[in-house]
């Protein structure tokens, strides 16, 4: 979720939607309260951020009981609501909503990838859907146009921990994973202003 969406919203049940989406060709959309909301395409560091943020973690979780999604996962995080996180694990088997395979119900965590001009009310309502949600354990929100990561960790149904991390010699504890990404990882080839970061994994 890094703009807004480019076309009007239109009208239509889950089940509509979910057969476009299946018949639809490569655009996606996501579904908020019977609406299809075009999801836009990403640029080059919100690409490289998701990129590297997904090879950090791969690099550790050899041998984890889990799966990491990238980009084209739909979960479905309410009735009314499905979206395509920018990046999904999952700890443990997956659950889906049917054979297709293609609509996850259990993700243990999500990240986003944001920017300045993001819909706030669209990141309001996913990252409120996300923490309501029973499986996911931790909610990873990126800036893309600063160094600026935002962790929620969920302590109990009612109860989340949130962090800030905006120096690049932090570090990111996902314990629900057990891993750690620096935020030299993260933003590893992102310019701001003129300024290139450079990469130093977490061993």
């Amino acid at each position: 979720m890094n703009e807004k969406p480019l076309q009007p919203a239109r009208k239509a049940t889950i089940e509509d939607y979910m057969l476009t989406e299946r018949n639809g060709g490569p655009a996606r959309n996501e579904y908020m309260n019977g609406r299809v909301m075009p999801r836009p395409g990403s640029n080059r560091w919100h690409s490289l951020i998701v990129s590297n943020v997904a090879i950090a973690l791969g690099s550790r979780m050899h041998g984890h009981k889990s799966e990491i999604y990238v980009g084209n996962m739909r979960v479905r995080l309410q009735t009314n609501l499905v979206t395509y996180p920018d990046l999904v694990v999952v700890n443990g088997e997956p659950a889906f909503s049917d054979p297709n395979i293609d609509l996850l119900l259990n993700p243990t965590i999500v990240v986003e990838v944001v920017s300045s001009t993001t819909n706030t009310a669209d990141k309001t309502q996913k990252l409120e859907s996300f923490l309501a949600m029973d499986s996911i354990k931790e909610c990873v929100v990126v800036k893309e146009d600063e160094m600026r990561v935002e962790h929620y960790a969920k302590q109990n149904p009612k109860q989340w921990v949130y962090r800030i991390y905006n120096e690049r010699d932090d570090v990111i504890s996902l314990e629900s994973i057990n891993c750690k990404i620096s935020l030299s990882e993260v933003y590893a080839q992102i310019k701001f202003r003129q300024t290139e970061i450079s990469s130093t994994a977490v061993n």
